[in-house]
């Protein structure tokens, strides 16, 4: 078997607002295995900035693993636990490499065009002006769950947005969600998801910053509006350190996403251990290219949840490749009469 790696930039559209600052391009990593005449292709998805094997070693690190790619995938994972977006390419690209087509990893009703899987609409950061047609866009292509990202702007100016959407949508017409990606401090958190909560949203993510588990268990038993856990779970790689998390902080919801915490596998050991603790979940997809986002999506659709997902971002970038992913009436569909082009 013959593995390679390659590095490729995404170009964003527009640039897009985050607490983090504005996104202009995105950078990912791919792992492409060879062996007799098949070709298996995975997208390691790192978010500079965000994920926790953003580290000096990142190249030096996939080098090793094509180098050793006959030690096989249990090996290779287990020896690359620091590194969850190198073991999530590597896992797509061996699924990849044993399917009957490269692009068609969980084989489903999904996959053949005859469902589809409910998604949330993103609201960027910006002016007031940009995310009100950013909601009024979403809303008139049929999404009835819309995701907001708070905590750049104005609290004040947040407020009166989400107020002027209730005045024209109740919770049964638009479900709402939030993402403060951490932006609150933990005096204000408590005052903030006070004021958020008389919206009737449907749950926050990440309110303050990951790390303070303390003041996000002591938010998380006393908030009055449901709380998910995102940030969260970066960085934390084993069993037990998953388990104390869950059980410390007891979160509403954890959102997963296979990039950031390990793959299949590590979105697997989240969502038994939240199971097990009635804690609610869904999967959302990291500014992965439509390579990683289709792994991403067939996986999500394997586990049948109800709640509508993170997912759908590859209409964000320019530079892209063609996949049967398409989002339509608020879902993510797979059209298999489009073909997939992928070219490095």
């Amino acid at each position: 078997m013959i593995a390679t790696y390659h590095r490729y930039i995404l170009n964003f559209k527009n640039p897009s607002g985050t607490s983090r600052g504005v996104l202009k391009t995105k950078e990912t990593w791919f792992i492409v295995l060879e062996h007799d005449e098949k070709r298996g292709v995975g997208e390691c998805g790192l978010f500079r900035g965000l994920s926790i094997d953003d580290r000096p070693d990142y190249e030096e690190k996939l080098q090793w693993v094509c180098k050793h790619i006959n030690l096989g995938l249990d090996v290779l994972v287990k020896q690359l636990i620091e590194f969850p977006s190198i073991q999530f390419g590597l896992e797509m690209a061996f699924k990849s490499l044993k399917s009957e087509n490269e692009f068609e990893l969980f084989p489903s009703d999904f996959t053949k065009s005859k469902a589809s899987i409910p998604i949330n609409g993103l609201i960027w950061m910006g002016s007031e002006e940009f995310m009100k047609q950013q909601i009024k866009d979403k809303i008139s292509s049929g999404f009835n769950c819309i995701k907001m990202k708070i905590g750049a702007i104005d609290f004040q100016t947040e407020i009166n947005l989400i107020r002027s959407i209730r005045k024209e949508f109740s919770s049964k017409d638009i479900e709402l969600r939030v993402d403060a990606n951490g932006a609150f401090s933990k005096n204000e958190a408590l005052e903030k998801l006070k004021v958020l909560s008389e919206f009737d949203l449907h749950s926050i993510e990440q309110p303050i910053k990951q790390g303070q588990i303390e003041d996000m268990a002591k938010l998380c038993e006393v908030t009055p509006l449901p709380i998910a856990l995102d940030e969260e779970l970066i960085g934390v790689f084993t069993v037990t350190k998953k388990q104390e998390l869950l059980q410390t902080i007891n979160p509403q919801y954890i959102i997963l996403k296979p990039s950031l915490i390990g793959g299949f596998k590590g979105s697997d050991d989240w969502i038994s251990m939240a199971e097990n603790q009635n804690i609610g979940w869904w999967i959302t997809s990291a500014l992965e290219s439509n390579v990683g986002l289709n792994a991403i999506t067939q996986y999500t659709y394997s586990k049948q949840s109800d709640l509508p997902q993170g997912l759908g971002t590859g209409a964000l970038f320019t530079n892209n490749f063609d996949s049967p992913l398409q989002v339509k009436n608020g879902t993510l569909q797979y059209n298999d009469s489009i073909n997939w082009k992928f070219n490095l």
